[in-house]
């Protein structure tokens, strides 16, 4: 039997229920939500959330940027070898989707109003995984990584029109 996994903390937590019918009254036959196990130490944006340390904005917020940054395959499109022959008889992959292509301007509005330092952190965090005890070696680096990705995480909120307060 495989040893439990350090990246694995289960805690119950109230999600939307998927079979939620609004067609009919909600009761206890037909809950408006359930509860579902989850991993906590998923990702460090998870993790803060979990601490209390991210509000509902910020976490949407990072959860948009995350999907951008999956849209793109990670670290942006790749190149292309033009020069290399289809072994295989199969097409050749398409240049870059429209998905790409969109996702590529949403992430240059981001770094635009995020700048270079920022973006780059939003992108470590929230796109790469990475938690911040892997980026930052000292506490105090930490805390105030944690207090720039709150706040960076607060402009994308109100740029995309996720945030609840100000």
């Amino acid at each position: 039997m495989p040893a439990p996994s350090k990246k694995l903390k289960l805690r119950p937590v109230l999600v939307e229920n998927p079979f939620h019918s609004r067609a009919h009254p909600a009761d206890e036959t037909n809950p408006r939500d359930v509860v579902a196990m989850m991993n906590v130490r998923e990702s460090a944006v998870t993790t803060m959330a979990a601490r209390g340390v991210l509000d509902a904005a910020q976490v949407a917020a990072a959860d948009r940027f995350r999907r951008l940054w999956e849209s793109m395959g990670g670290k942006g499109a790749g190149a292309i070898d033009y020069g290399k022959e289809h072994v295989d008889g199969g097409k050749g992959r398409d240049l870059i989707t429209e998905r790409e292509v969109n996702a590529g301007k949403e992430l240059a509005r981001c770094r635009a109003l995020l700048g270079v330092r920022m973006y780059g952190l939003v992108s470590s965090v929230c796109g790469e995984g990475y938690a911040l005890t892997e980026i930052f070696a000292g506490k105090r680096e930490r805390l105030t990584a944690a207090d720039c990705l709150r706040m960076s995480l607060d402009d994308l909120a109100e740029l995309w029109r996720l945030a609840t307060r100000r």
